[in-house]
């Protein structure tokens, strides 16, 4: 009885010891000290590891219930010390898992800032996710908030604020 006892201990601490590789980043997981509050961070994933000047492709989600009115337009904005490139032509926002059609986007790299402009107003309280594909990770890692803010449609030309992105490039 020692023996298996033994052996399964011994073969648990070499299964534990293989690293187990993530093809992925799908996160917020458990974040300490963000100075985000939780309700207001927002749900991602890097589809490719989020190394350090790699190319990455960033799933930002925006789920139903933080999206309480219409969005005609989408903003993006990001931190100064943020130095990644995005790619305008390969950004795209599906709601419910499909692509909607958009009129324009645009990068202001001076502002930190992407606009993106669906052709139709997303609905209230729909999932949502907004793809940016082609990205080039900044060369060095950190922590980046990544925040969301809406215009609704008719309304006063006003941003208003939907959650946060808390990316980590390693």
């Amino acid at each position: 009885m020692r023996r298996v006892i033994s052996a399964l201990a011994v073969s648990g601490c070499l299964i534990a010891a293989f690293p187990v590789i993530s093809t992925a980043q799908s996160l917020p997981g458990f974040t300490i000290f963000s100075g985000v509050k939780r309700e207001n961070q927002l749900p991602f994933r890097l589809d490719f590891g989020g190394q350090a000047n790699g190319w990455d492709r960033y799933r930002l989600r925006i789920p139903g219930n933080r999206l309480n009115l219409a969005a005609a337009q989408f903003t993006v904005s990001y931190p100064e010390n943020y130095r990644g490139k995005f790619d305008p032509d390969n950004i795209e926002v599906r709601v419910r898992g499909k692509s909607v059609p958009l009129q324009e986007v645009r990068w202001d790299q001076e502002n930190r800032v992407v606009e993106i402009f669906p052709a139709e107003p997303v609905p209230a309280n729909t999932r949502t996710e907004i793809v940016f594909s082609n990205v080039r990770n900044p060369t060095f890692g950190g922590m980046y908030y990544f925040n969301c803010q809406i215009q609704t449609p008719g309304d006063v030309p006003l941003l208003r604020y939907v959650g946060t992105w808390i990316l980590s490039i390693s």
